[in-house]
């Protein structure tokens, strides 16, 4: 069981990539960005790697903060 929720992550995280990758929007993009990086913060979790974990999800929400105050200053 654990074999397929790991195999449908990682799906995941190829598709929202993907996803990211093709927005037309910015803030769409974005947004998906860090839906990207809370999945791969899942998968490391199931890796048992919390600390890396930690550290995605500190410098994920700081990128896509940073990605956010950037988009409202030049304007999209």
């Amino acid at each position: 069981m654990p074999g397929i929720i790991h195999e449908v992550l990682l799906l995941a995280i190829i598709l929202l990539a993907i996803s990211v990758v093709e927005a037309e929007r910015l803030t769409s993009a974005v947004l998906r960005y860090g839906l990207l990086g809370l999945v791969f913060t899942v998968v490391l979790i199931q890796l048992r790697a919390p600390d890396v974990a930690l550290s995605a999800v500190v410098v994920g929400a700081i990128v896509t903060g940073l990605f956010l105050y950037t988009i409202r200053e030049v304007g999209e």
